[in-house]
């Protein structure tokens, strides 16, 4: 052990070891990368996206998510010169806003948030929708699913709202 640290006791040492690691911790945060990054140098510090897709300017949409299970995914584009846009968090209240502006075809909403963490189609037979459900920290707090109801042939958005996430219920039958 290193002299200088032998003078604190073993909680503090802890205590600076812990703000140690969150600091550095802090440098792998998506949302702190700069815009104009390239994006060789993003993949090496977030790994290679888990989904992508091309957008009708040329430009392309990439996403690191953790669905099914997990509450997060961050997005950014790429351009023709392989530099990035900035990075943002995608499974947010308000991001999730945008879908209230515009018609939003399915794939659309892929594009933007990623894949759902749940496909399901709800409503007696008549009226049956298709519904998307992302996983993710409603007010950045509640464990929550975002249903994104997509109509009965499950092309175009009708609605959207936030429901409890049974995952995390203490009675739940699955």
């Amino acid at each position: 052990m290193h002299p200088a640290l032998q003078r604190y006791p073993i909680a503090c040492r802890r205590v600076m070891g812990t703000a140690l690691v969150l600091l550095l911790g802090s440098c792998a945060n998506p949302g702190q990368i700069p815009p104009g990054t390239p994006f060789a140098e993003v993949q090496t510090k977030l790994g290679t996206p888990n989904f992508s897709c091309q957008q009708p300017n040329g430009v392309r949409r990439l996403i690191w998510t953790r669905q099914p299970m997990g509450q997060y995914a961050w997005g950014t584009h790429v351009g023709a010169d392989g530099r990035i846009d900035r990075v943002v968090q995608l499974l947010t209240d308000e991001h999730f806003k945008l879908l209230a502006s515009g018609d939003w075809s399915a794939n659309q909403v892929r594009c933007e948030f990623g894949p759902p963490a749940h496909i399901d189609e709800v409503g007696l037979p008549s009226v049956r929708e298709v519904v998307w459900a992302y996983r993710y920290l409603q007010d950045h707090v509640w464990n929550s699913l975002m249903y994104v109801y997509l109509g009965k042939s499950g092309d175009r958005v009708t609605r959207f709202h936030p429901g409890p996430d049974p995952m995390y219920e203490e009675n739940r039958r699955f």
